[in-house]
């Protein structure tokens, strides 16, 4: 499938903010993720990335973690965890 512009970027961003952001930081990146490189085009509407954002907020001060990647339909996928 034909990659969709933006969305590796934003899979890169998304990432970062996660996985390398002190909680402080990521909580606030994450407060202003549509403003993100390429947040709309990798998520046109946010359902998809709510549940992440409730899983971030109950996490504290523990990091987040890459648990799963993979390309379904042209789009980068990630899975994470925190703790």
């Amino acid at each position: 499938n034909t990659p969709i512009p933006g969305a590796d970027v934003f899979d890169t961003w998304l990432t970062q903010t996660v996985c390398e952001c002190s909680p402080e930081a990521r909580e606030e990146r994450l407060s202003q993720w549509a403003a993100a490189p390429g947040a709309r085009a990798a998520h046109p509407r946010e359902e998809h990335l709510i549940p992440l954002m409730v899983l971030a907020g109950a996490a504290g001060k523990e990091s987040g973690h890459l648990e799963f990647s993979c390309r379904a339909m042209g789009a980068p996928l990630s899975a994470y965890r925190f703790g």
